[in-house]
């Protein structure tokens, strides 16, 4: 009786933690969804159509690249830090030399190119630059992994909260003192350096030191083939997020790009829903998974039908507020982008399903396959684009992001039998009854 009440007891330990760490990534996520919404806006109405635009297409012009400086490590290494009892020091040395090299190779591949394509603009060519140099930095989140894997994740909350409200405070000044377009740009890649100096400050006072970071040769090339899918992934996902905002730069203008960002910031901005969920449920999915089959499918059903409601209940009344929502935040010159965000919303089902099930396939070793589900789909939404963006602008582009995104995350596991499986809990997370199939 002893053991089992002790087996409870760390049972709801474990829970209590993982709810904490939930909230200070909520608390996390809410604050800059708050504060970004709110200077966001400012910026767009301060910039103006077209120049939004620009810098938004730079923005994704260099996401495309995030793969590259990432290398899909994240829930690679969260898992291994979870399972593996020693060489934790060896695997976040090896993942932050990996990153960092990862980081300077994206710089190259952005701006170089952006100057094989014959592009001859300076001021873009600057603003891709500055904004790609952001991916080095970003070598530091290899400290948030660590504290994810403890779930832990109030310290980096704290850090790379107080690096985001300084941030904020010199858009602020930068608006204030009518700054340039470029001042934004390395505005942007001075919080990632601010990021950067206080997960240093919180991983040397609350966890340990880097001078036990080693790199190992074996460990960097057992990662990499594991994560080599997800780098591929990767590109396919940002194909779906950012390949709209380039194509309607390339085939329209800059201020199709400004008008359909303006709808995008406000669909996405509720995206830190599923990353922050997933992020803190995820060790306890691979737990499960280690104690029983049908506890482990449990957990991914509670998983999807938490992420189905909460994005159903985001989309039916964005829907219909769309129109007065943008024209109030972004003024009257925006007002075109109103239709667009009451279109585009809904692609946060599909966004918030495949982010719940991205743990069920590292757990069951399936990561070949979200590959070619994601590449199918980011193929889909290239083709999609090409046909709707001429006809329908960025209404065109919202609608191809939808189908593409709903194919990649939902269709396409009825058609292979090793994702059937995931595919009917799928359904039934979006059904108000049970079906039996």
């Amino acid at each position: 009786m002893k053991i089992q009440n002790l087996s409870r007891f760390k049972s709801h330990s474990k829970l209590r933690a993982a709810i904490a760490n939930t909230g200070w990534l909520f608390g996390d996520r809410i604050l800059r969804m708050g504060t970004s919404l709110i200077v966001g806006v400012w910026v767009a109405r301060y910039l103006g159509v077209e120049q939004y635009g620009l810098f938004n297409y730079a923005s994704a012009f260099v996401a495309l690249f995030t793969p590259v400086f990432t290398l899909g490590l994240d829930d690679v290494v969260v898992r291994y830090l979870v399972r593996e009892s020693s060489d934790k020091q060896e695997i976040l040395g090896t993942t932050f030399w990996l990153k960092i090299l990862g980081g300077i190779v994206s710089v190259l591949l952005a701006v170089g190119c952006m100057l094989l394509s014959g592009e001859s603009e300076t001021l873009k060519i600057w603003l891709i630059f500055i904004l790609a140099i952001g991916g080095i930095f970003r070598a530091s989140d290899t400290v948030e992994l660590w504290f994810q894997s403890q779930v832990k994740s109030k310290y980096t909350v704290v850090a790379k909260n107080v690096a985001y409200i300084l941030n904020t405070l010199i858009k602020i000044a930068l608006i204030l003192t009518k700054a340039p377009l470029l001042a934004f740009a390395w505005a942007t890649l001075a919080e990632f350096a601010m990021s950067a100096i206080g997960l240093a400050i919180v991983y040397q006072t609350k966890a340990s030191s880097f001078r036990f970071w080693n790199w190992n040769s074996d460990t960097a090339k057992s990662l990499l083939k594991e994560s080599l899918p997800l780098i591929f992934s990767g590109f396919a996902i940002l194909i779906f997020m950012k390949i709209d905002q380039i194509m309607l730069g390339q085939m329209l203008n800059n201020v199709q790009v400004g008008i359909y960002s303006a709808a995008v910031r406000i669909s996405e901005v509720w995206y830190f829903i599923p990353t922050t969920v997933v992020a803190s449920a995820t060790p306890s999915i691979y737990a499960a998974k280690e104690k029983s089959e049908s506890h482990y499918y449990k957990r991914i059903g509670q998983l999807l039908r938490l992420m189905a409601g909460i994005s159903i209940v985001i989309s039916v009344p964005m829907t219909f507020l769309s129109g007065n929502i943008i024209t109030v935040m972004f003024g009257s010159k925006y007002a075109e982008a109103g239709a667009i965000l009451a279109v585009h919303i809904w692609t946060s089902l599909f966004v918030f399903m495949g982010v719940a099930t991205s743990p069920w396939f590292i757990a069951e070793g399936l990561n070949n396959i979200s590959l070619r589900k994601t590449v199918l789909g980011a193929v889909l939404n290239v083709i999609l684009n090409y046909f709707l963006i001429p006809k329908y602008a960025g209404l065109g582009a919202a609608i191809a992001t939808i189908a593409s995104q709903a194919v990649a995350a939902f269709v396409s596991n009825a058609f292979d039998q090793r994702t059937q499986k995931l595919f009917r809990i799928q359904v039934q997370s979006i059904l108000p009854f049970p079906i039996n199939f």
